[in-house]
């Protein structure tokens, strides 16, 4: 069985990046490229643009980067000086998913003064509600599970993690003591700041993808995790995500240590809000309020089919009584819904589950596997 890698890295950010990136130099740079490349595909992002255009509205997300988390920004920096990288390139391999989000929005007009009057800008530009969502940015199944639905007491946080069968490899636990702040452990794949995590203060954070149609220059969605992992309240947390310009859509679990939770589905340009205070919640990747689906971008059927069968599944799973660890462990890991709770690669998108992450906020305790979760055995580790 393969074992997760742990990076632990500590100390100032700039610090704290110098030393993920020296772990891995020549993963972030294949990774950075592979993001770039994507973000020029016309296939994800409903435009087909040049490596000019992609870098130009990379550097109009940046400054929204600075000025919400100047000191995740300078953890960028310190990957940039062991890497060579630059830190709009960094910003768009850690937040591709919402980045894309901003490429698709983008009317031709902007992108143009984004370039100045002499940039390679392509046109026409094809229209975006023709062009469906890629399946591979849509993807994972997470829940929380409240302190009263639980057999011992004590809540749960957790989801599985999808992507392109090519992430599985780069996946990592980042196990962080930020100087003065707080220690926390981050799922996450090698050069993004974290993805799904939870931190010593008893505050956990999972996320779905959405596919939004309203995005824009802004934060991307790694930011706010890591922003809410520097937090040791659950309010605090809440505004992480509440008060930031975002870039995209991604929908949000937060829990704490006493079992209080939220759900807070957001796309670009709003977002709804719901407290989880009894029983368990379940969110897969397509919106359920209606005034965020009003700005969902289209999907491929059997995109959405797999989205709302996995929905289904997972509410049926969570509402049969009393829940254990056990339970959540084989929720991971359940073939019944399209593709599968369990996601494994088929032709031609090839999205698989890379991994999954269950957290448990009471005890600090943190349960995660590398790969598909049918096929491997969860590690625990304590923040």
């Amino acid at each position: 069985m393969p074992n997760l890698r742990l990076l632990e890295v500590s100390g100032t950010p700039f610090e704290m990046g110098r030393q993920h990136a020296a772990a891995y130099p020549k993963e972030i740079q294949e990774l950075t490229e592979d993001r770039l490349n994507l973000s020029s595909n016309k296939n994800w992002t409903g435009k087909e643009l040049s490596r000019h255009e992609v870098l130009a509205l990379g550097n109009a997300c940046l400054p929204y980067h600075e000025a919400y988390a100047p000191e995740l920004v300078a953890e960028l920096r310190g990957m940039s000086h062991v890497t060579g990288l630059g830190l709009t390139e960094l910003m768009i391999l850690n937040g591709f998913t919402d980045f894309i989000d901003a490429i698709y929005s983008a009317e031709e007009k902007e992108l143009r003064g984004l370039v100045g009057t002499n940039g390679n800008l392509k046109a026409p530009i094809p229209s975006p509600e023709f062009i469906p969502a890629h399946p591979a940015g849509d993807d994972c199944t997470a829940f929380i599970v409240s302190p009263d639905a639980a057999t011992e007491g004590q809540g749960f946080l957790g989801q599985t993690w999808d992507m392109h069968e090519t992430a599985t490899p780069y996946l990592v636990l980042l196990r962080g003591q930020p100087e003065g702040g707080l220690r926390f452990l981050a799922f996450s794949i090698i050069g993004c700041i974290g993805m799904i995590g939870m931190n010593e203060a008893g505050i956990a954070i999972g996320i779905n993808n959405l596919v939004a149609g309203d995005g824009r220059p802004g934060v991307t969605w790694p930011f706010v995790v890591r922003k809410v992992l520097a937090q040791d309240n659950l309010d605090d947390a809440l505004a992480c995500i509440t008060t930031a310009q975002l870039a995209g859509g991604h929908n949000y679990l937060l829990a704490d240590s006493t079992g209080r939770g939220y759900n807070v589905e957001a796309m670009a340009s709003r977002y709804h809000l719901q407290e989880v205070k009894t029983g368990s919640l379940v969110h897969t990747n397509h919106c359920l309020i209606a005034q965020n689906v009003d700005v969902e971008r289209a999907r491929l059927p059997k995109s959405r089919a797999s989205s709302e069968t996995r929905l289904s599944r997972g509410e049926e799973m969570l509402n049969r009584g009393q829940l254990t660890l056990a339970d959540l462990m084989t929720m991971t890991r359940d073939h019944s819904a399209v593709n599968g709770i369990c996601v494994h690669p088929e032709e031609p998108f090839y999205l698989e589950s890379c991994g999954a992450a269950i957290m448990r906020p009471a005890t600090r305790e943190f349960w995660a596997v590398w790969g598909r979760p049918c096929e491997n055995e969860f590690e625990h580790f304590i923040v």
